[in-house]
C-alpha cells in the first residue's frame, strides 16, 4: 500500500513539472520569436563620426527603424511639474518611511531635493526662494554642517547628535570628521542657493583632499578610513575643478587609478576587477574630462571612445529607459548616469529621446517624485536624476502631446551635475574668483 502511494504521489510531482516547464517553455518561445515588422539589427558601427541614422547596436538597443515606429507612436502625458516641486518640498520637511534609512545622509537629500527646485525653475523665481523656500534657514543649516580639524575642513553628512555641535571647536571635531561626498553635494547646493561663498575654508578643502588620497589614486571617503572606489575619486576632481585649484590631488595617480577600473566592455566598475556599471562609468568619464589635460588631450583614444559608446548605446532598452548593467532593466537613474556619458562623449545624438522621455513620464507617481521604473515609489534621488536626464535630452513636443510646454527644461552641466547657470555660480564664487571682481 504504502509502495503504491509513493508511485502515485511521483506520478504527480513528475505531472505538474511537467506542466510548469511545458507553460514556461511556450512563454520564453512567445518572447523570443521575431515579431511582424521587428527589424532589430546587431550591426555595429565603426566609427564615431558616423550619423545617428546610421547608428545600429546589439540587440539589446533600440535600432533606427524601430526608434522611428516607437516616436511615431508615442504621444507624451503632461509633465507633472507641480506634483514634483510638492514632493521635493515634502522630502525637505520630513522623509516617508520608506526613506528613512538614508537619513544619515541628510546633505545628499537635501540637494537632491533644492536641486530639484533648481532643475524645474522654482529656486531662484524672484522672491520664492526667500518667501516659499526658505532660503536664509537653508543656508544656515547647510554651513552648520562645514566641519573643521587637523585633517582639513569640508562638509559632513548630517548634524551631529549632541546639544552643541562639536564642529564649534576644532580639537573637537577630529571625530566629527568631513566627508567628500558630502562636501560635493554641499557645494552644489550652496551654489543653487546663489551664497557667496564667503565662510568657505578652501585651503582646508585643499588638506581634506591631500589626507584622503590613497597611494593606488583612490580617495577614502573621510580622512584614514571609509569607503575608497570612483565615486570618492569624481567628487574629489568635482571639487578640484570648483575650487580651480589641483594642489589637494596627484592627478596622473588618480587617472591611473580610473583607468585601472575599465572593463572589457568599454565600461567601468566601481573598484578593481568589478562589472561595468552605468553610474560608475559616467562618474569615470566626469573624472577624466574634468582633469586639467583633458583640455589639451583626449582622455580616451577613438578606439576606446567607440567601445565605451557601444557598451552605454547598448543599455538603452526597448522600453526607452537606460539600465545600468547588461542584462538589466530600465532604471530612471541611469536615464542619467548613461545618458550623461554619452553627453560628455558628445555621442548624445545617439539617444533615443522620446522614447527616454515616455519612460520617465510612466515613471512619475501621481501625487509627485519619479520613481525608478514605473509601478515604484518615487524619492528625491530618482527624481533629481531624472529631471536631469531630461534637461540632456528634452523631447521634440509634438501638437497631440499633453501640454508640450511641460516638457521644457534648462541645459545640464553633465561633467558637474547642475544647471549650466549654477555650475557657473560654483566654479566662479567656490574659486573665489566673484570676489575679485
Amino acid at each position: 500500500m504504502l509502495v503504491s502511494e509513493i508511485k502515485r504521489l511521483i506520478v504527480s510531482i513528475i505531472s505538474i513539472l511537467r506542466r510548469f516547464f511545458w507553460k514556461n517553455f511556450v512563454r520564453a518561445r512567445a518572447l523570443l520569436s521575431p515579431r511582424p515588422g521587428d527589424t532589430t539589427t546587431t550591426t555595429t558601427t565603426t566609427t564615431l563620426e558616423r550619423q545617428p541614422e546610421e547608428h545600429h547596436d546589439d540587440a539589446t538597443a533600440i535600432s533606427d527603424c524601430d526608434k522611428t515606429k516607437m516616436e511615431d507612436g508615442i504621444r507624451l502625458p503632461c509633465f507633472n511639474r507641480a506634483g514634483h516641486v510638492a514632493h521635493a518640498k515634502r522630502c525637505m520637511s520630513a522623509l516617508p518611511a520608506s526613506q528613512t534609512d538614508i537619513d544619515a545622509s541628510r546633505l545628499a537629500l537635501a540637494f537632491y531635493n533644492i536641486g530639484i527646485l533648481d532643475l524645474l525653475g522654482v529656486m531662484n523665481d524672484g522672491d520664492t526662494i526667500s518667501r516659499q523656500n526658505g532660503k536664509d534657514e537653508w543656508l544656515e543649516w547647510l554651513w552648520a554642517q562645514q566641519t573643521q580639524g587637523k585633517y582639513g575642513s569640508g562638509f559632513r553628512p548630517s548634524p551631529f547628535m549632541l546639544l552643541h555641535p562639536p564642529a564649534a571647536k576644532e580639537e573637537s571635531s577630529d571625530y566629527d570628521t568631513p566627508h567628500i561626498i558630502m562636501t560635493y553635494t554641499a557645494l552644489l547646493a550652496l551654489s543653487i542657493l546663489r551664497d557667496d561663498f564667503a565662510k568657505l575654508d578652501r585651503s582646508g578643502l585643499i588638506r581634506l583632499l591631500r589626507a584622503c588620497q590613497r597611494d593606488d589614486g583612490s580617495f577614502t571617503t573621510t580622512p584614514g578610513g571609509g569607503e575608497s572606489d570612483l565615486r570618492t575619486l569624481y567628487c574629489a576632481f568635482a571639487i578640484s575643478a570648483m575650487l580651480d585649484d589641483w594642489s589637494g590631488v596627484d592627478v596622473e595617480r588618480a587617472k591611473s587609478f580610473v583607468t585601472s577600473c575599465r572593463t572589457y566592455e568599454g565600461g567601468y566598475g566601481q573598484d578593481l576587477f568589478c562589472e561595468a556599471q552605468g553610474g560608475t562609468t559616467y562618474i569615470a568619464l566626469a573624472s577624466l574630462y574634468l582633469a586639467p589635460s583633458s583640455s589639451e588631450t583626449d582622455p580616451l583614444t577613438l578606439e576606446e571612445k567607440r567601445q565605451t559608446v557601444k557598451w552605454l548605446m547598448s543599455t538603452q532598452t526597448s522600453s526607452g529607459g537606460f539600465c545600468g548593467r547588461t542584462g538589466k532593466v530600465g532604471d530612471s537613474c541611469y536615464c542619467f548616469w548613461c545618458g550623461a556619458s554619452l553627453k560628455i562623449l558628445k555621442m548624445d545624438h545617439l539617444v533615443e529621446t522620446k522614447t527616454l522621455a515616455s519612460f520617465l513620464a510612466d515613471s512619475q507617481f501621481k501625487f509627485g517624485g519619479i520613481a525608478k521604473c514605473p509601478g515604484e515609489h518615487p524619492d528625491p534621488y530618482h527624481t533629481y536624476l531624472s529631471i536631469a536626464a531630461l534637461c540632456m535630452y528634452p523631447p521634440s513636443p509634438l501638437a497631440a502631446d499633453e501640454k508640450p510646454d511641460s516638457w521644457e527644461f534648462p541645459e545640464l552641466d553633465p561633467l558637474l551635475n547642475a544647471r549650466v547657470d549654477t555650475a557657473e555660480w560654483a566654479r566662479k564664487y567656490i574659486s573665489g574668483k566673484g570676489h575679485r571682481t
